[in-house]
């Protein structure tokens, strides 16, 4: 690691280009306060972002609304064309996209680089949804009361949208909020994480002057920052149609109290298990405890943090663990061999290594990494913790893996299981026996069969159960939760037969 990197640049390349202000309506407003936004890796100001209050989120809301009859009767091909110009226009500045993500979040550049060639990937096909978006016909003469009758059904935007994102994956997030909004003919009310507005208020500017060019509003998405009493305002104003949040548990279900009866589609926190059957191949459950336990530094709701071996190889595959994790390269998030860096803030520092230490105290081993060089914590491998523990029980959102041994699968999934949470698991095994009892017993929204839990296709069908959240991210799944079903009944004439 480099103790004394290079002073992190500014992120004026994109951030230059914004207008001044939050983009509210169809113009940018002057915002009442300011803040820095700051590198986690040095502590650098690489910029600084405007910050709302709820005067503006009342005023983003009465303009969503405004426009709701209008963005939701736009033709298919305005709102198609807009999403693929965003694509376009992000596709063509990546770089300057992988660089902003870097500095704003502290993420290793390679994780980044990930998030934008996803954020492509979720942008491109919510605009192939678009032509996507339809209805069927319905046989209501399957009773005599029906016989004359035509019945068909469409699906009709939900209304308003506040889409409400996490720190760790800001562009991709927003996108997930703001892609399948604006495919379904919905305006959208963006807020981003605090410590990370600057790639989300990019990607607004962007897809407004799409939507602009294209012959719609720029009202058709807004953005607006601050803190809780902004998001409260927005979420609990009767006039929207839905939320779509991604966070933590407890401030989502928070949200989705107070927001009620309005939808709430929540993208929560887990504790993601990975099982290893004695008959599988050991070296690639070892690599994907490595790659799916410390990418992001830890900071992903589906990364690796229990790992539940069978107790007959439970040896073996330690060994491999602890032969893999002291190569993991660690430091300053510009180099592209690094993959563990500084977390977002000294608060979720602090908050690992006491997790860490609280678990050591009770009888857990530390078998590798858990130290703190220059900010940076060393990934950690744990063996044996109280599960009790909020490092095994709860979402630890760092570059620490837990695990435990059990004697057969049976016990193994029942350990999976025993949890509040329920987003990705995932089993390595060589029986197709095995491989169908975790799909049918592991209480999950995904299981992942010899890969690591967090793999995810943003094309896929993505969310939890229990804890981690209700409703499907995923362009098509979000499309159709951000849509309603309207049933047509018609009887094409009331002429009696002569």
């Amino acid at each position: 690691m480099n103790a004394h990197p290079e002073p992190a640049a500014t992120a004026d390349s994109l951030t230059a280009e914004l207008p001044e202000g939050l983009p509210i309506g169809d113009t940018w407003l002057p915002a009442p306060a300011s803040d820095d936004v700051r590198f986690p890796y040095d502590g650098t100001v690489i910029g600084r972002a405007p910050v709302g209050d709820t005067a503006l989120a009342r005023r983003a809301l009465d303009e969503a609304v405004a426009v709701r009859t209008r963005v939701g009767a736009l033709p298919s091909h305005i709102r198609s064309t807009a999403l693929q110009s965003t694509h376009d226009a992000i596709a063509a500045r990546r770089a300057d996209f992988e660089r902003l993500l870097v500095l704003e979040t502290g993420k290793p550049l390679v994780d980044c680089r990930v998030e934008v060639d996803r954020t492509l990937l979720t942008l491109r096909t919510s605009a192939e949804e678009v032509a996507r978006l339809h209805g069927e016909t319905v046989p209501l003469d399957l009773l005599p009361s029906g016989e004359g009758l035509l019945g068909f059904w469409t699906r009709k935007p939900i209304g308003v949208v506040v889409g409400i994102a996490g720190f760790n994956y800001p562009l991709l997030l927003a996108a997930h909020k703001l892609a399948p909004s604006v495919a379904a003919g919905c305006p959208v009310i963006a807020k981003p994480a605090p410590h990370t507005p600057l790639a989300t208020l990019c990607l607004v500017h962007l897809l407004r002057e799409a939507l602009h060019e294209a012959g719609a509003p720029r009202a058709a998405v807004q953005l607006v920052t601050g803190g809780p009493g902004v998001g409260e305002v927005l979420t609990t104003d009767r006039r929207i149609g839905a939320v779509s949040f991604t966070g933590s548990a407890a401030v989502g279900h928070r949200i989705a109290k107070d927001a009620a009866p309005t939808k709430a589609l929540l993208e929560l926190g887990s504790n993601a298990a990975l099982l290893v059957a004695a008959d599988a191949d050991l070296d690639a459950a070892a690599d994907a405890v490595v790659r799916g336990g410390y990418y992001a530094s830890g900071q992903a709701c589906i990364s690796v943090q229990r790992v539940i071996v069978e107790a007959a190889v439970r040896e073996e595959f330690v060994a491999l663990l602890k032969q893999r994790v002291p190569d993991i390269t660690t430091g300053d998030p510009r180099d592209p061999e690094t993959r563990v860096s500084a977390l977002i803030d000294e608060g979720s520092t602090n908050r690992v290594r006491t997790w860490v230490e609280e678990a050591v105290k009770s009888g857990a081993v530390l078998a590798a990494g858990g130290d703190i060089t220059g900010g940076v914590i060393g990934p950690a491998l744990l063996l044996d913790p109280d599960p009790a523990l909020p490092v095994w029980s709860e979402e630890i959102f760092g570059p620490v893996v837990c695990l435990r041994s059990v004697p057969d699968m049976d016990a193994a999934f029942a350990l999976a299981n025993d949890s509040r949470y329920g987003l990705h698991a995932s089993v390595y095994t060589a029986s197709l026996d095995t491989a169908f009892a975790a799909v049918e017993r592991l209480e999950a929204g995904g299981v992942v069969v010899n890969e690591v839990p967090g793999f995810r296709s943003d094309t896929m069908p993505y969310g939890g159960v229990k804890d981690s959240g209700a409703g499907r991210e995923g362009p098509r799944f979000a499309i159709d939760e951000l849509t309603v079903t309207r049933m047509a009944v018609i009887r094409p004439t009331t002429k009696k037969d002569r």
